[in-house]
């Protein structure tokens, strides 16, 4: 009788040893479904893809028929990164009409503040907050066939028609405004020109700038694809300071 409870006790063991990669797998999944996040295993350096994609969703829920970021799930994501020492770098793929004012400038600043490598790869469009939160990174770039939109800042719901309400614009404006030409090279002028533009939208202010206009405008770094991102990711991860005093140290 002991040897078949102890037959029983391998065999639910080699059960929990099969079903853990399964178990892994189905983490990853998950995910990726919920956050839009994945962390490469097999590489040359371990690196974490963040996705922003949809609408940056923040103080208010959108519709469920709207693809959305979620700046909840973000922000704790970020954080975890940031203190995880097995990550050593990390991708942000946008692909994003806009959003949450605030929601958008939250994120933009976590991850300029961080001092894990980071880089930014514009696809499709980085449109509206996407703009900051594509300059965000240590380095960006942007894909030729993609698009930027800058434009001024809006507002749903009721508008009280009082000064006091254009001084808030303004102010908001400023916020973006500083943040984007502190992490490009875009002077805070130009960006203001852009934003104001009557000249371009017809049914709106402002500027759209495809790939190559953004990087001659000094909004974003370079012009680029996927493995040129990676490529750069590695290069700051080989050459950057190291996050942690020990880590310096030990090496």
């Amino acid at each position: 009788m002991p040897n078949i409870e102890n037959n029983n006790d391998d065999n639910n063991n080699n059960n929990d040893n099969n079903n853990s990669p399964s178990q892994e797998q189905l983490d990853r999944e998950e995910l990726i479904e919920k956050n839009g996040e994945v962390v490469a295993q097999n590489a040359k350096h371990l690196i974490h893809c963040l996705n922003v994609i949809g609408q940056v969703e923040g103080h208010y829920i959108l519709p469920p028929q709207n693809k959305t970021t979620k700046y909840e799930h973000i922000i704790p994501a970020l954080v975890a990164i940031e203190q995880d020492r097995s990550i050593e770098g990390l991708v942000i793929i946008l692909n994003t009409v806009g959003g949450d004012v605030e929601a958008g400038l939250a994120i933009a600043e976590l991850i300029a503040g961080m001092k894990t490598p980071t880089v930014s790869l514009v696809v499709g469009g980085g449109h509206s907050i996407g703009v900051p939160l594509a300059v965000s990174s240590k380095k960006s770039f942007i894909v030729p066939s993609a698009t930027m939109t800058i434009h001024p800042v809006r507002m749903s719901g009721t508008v009280l028609g009082v000064p006091q309400t254009m001084s808030y614009f303004d102010k908001m404006q400023d916020r973006i405004i500083s943040f984007v030409s502190r992490n490009s090279n875009m002077p805070p002028e130009r960006f203001r020109e852009l934003m104001m533009n009557m000249g371009e939208l017809t049914m709106d202010m402002g500027t759209v700038l495809d790939g190559e206009a953004a990087v001659s405008e000094g909004l974003i770094d370079s012009l680029g694809g996927l493995s040129d991102a990676i490529e750069a990711l590695y290069e700051l991860i080989e050459t950057s300071e190291k996050r942690y005093p020990d880590e310096a140290a030990d090496g």
